[in-house]
């Protein structure tokens, strides 16, 4: 494995992450890794070095996550059937204390404008700076903020005192 295949390798929980909040559900969301890295490594050519390989990735998930929203519009079928069973295994009240919390914000999140949660999901999951979030959105960084403000304080309304 070289270098850029190892790199990629290592952003996998991330983009595992990002697809979960751009597709919901888990299953979509590892079909969309997948094609992720599918297009990163057959494309490896446009990637230059020096330059940040997890925001050229995020920036191949979003538009892949595009052109398969837009086919399934025309489809008008869905990708996958919905989950069950997901965490099997998992015991502990604190685990399930903490399964519910993280459950309530992504149902909040799945609540947001697309926009505003992918701009949310950027910057206040992923880490990204708003530049690098705005140039992942292929956005101006001023309408990055605006929708992260927006975002934030929906999800602040959505979440009540928890939030805080």
């Amino acid at each position: 494995m070289n270098g850029l295949e190892r790199e990629i390798v290592e952003l996998l929980p991330r983009l595992r992450r990002f697809a979960r909040v751009l597709a919901r559900a888990p299953a979509d969301a590892d079909d969309l890794v997948q094609l992720t890295v599918e297009r990163a490594l057959t494309r490896r050519d446009q990637w230059r070095t020096g330059t940040r390989l997890d925001s050229w990735m995020f920036r191949i998930m979003k538009n892949a996550w595009i052109d398969e929203s837009r086919a399934r519009h025309r489809r008008s079928g869905l990708f996958a059937p919905a989950e069950e069973g997901e965490r099997i295994g998992d015991d502990g009240a604190g685990a399930m204390e903490a399964r519910l919390a993280a459950a309530e914000v992504e149902r909040a999140m799945a609540r947001l404008p697309g926009e505003q949660r992918l701009a949310v999901a950027l910057v206040l999951v992923e880490g990204f700076s708003y530049q690098e979030a705005a140039e992942v959105l292929e956005i101006p960084a001023g309408t990055l903020t605006s929708r992260l403000v927006r975002g934030r304080a929906a999800l602040m309304a959505d979440l009540g005192p928890s939030a805080s």
